[in-house]
């Protein structure tokens, strides 16, 4: 299963609360913290709710 290199690159300040709580369920705290996770349907939803804090990539 392809898994998912996720990176914040954007603050998450000023931003609302559903999008705080969604980067940090996904385990980002800070600006160029890097996850790896399965890609999933639950995670690719996470992932294109805060599609403008974070970049995305597959990896093997």
């Amino acid at each position: 299963m392809a898994r998912l290199k996720v990176t914040q690159v954007k603050s998450y300040i000023g931003s609302k609360q559903n999008h705080r709580d969604t980067l940090r369920s996904l385990g980002l705290k800070k600006i160029n913290d890097v996850v790896v996770k399965e890609d999933r349907p639950e995670i690719r939803g996470m992932v294109q709710t805060v599609r403008h804090l974070v970049t995305v990539e597959e990896v093997d």
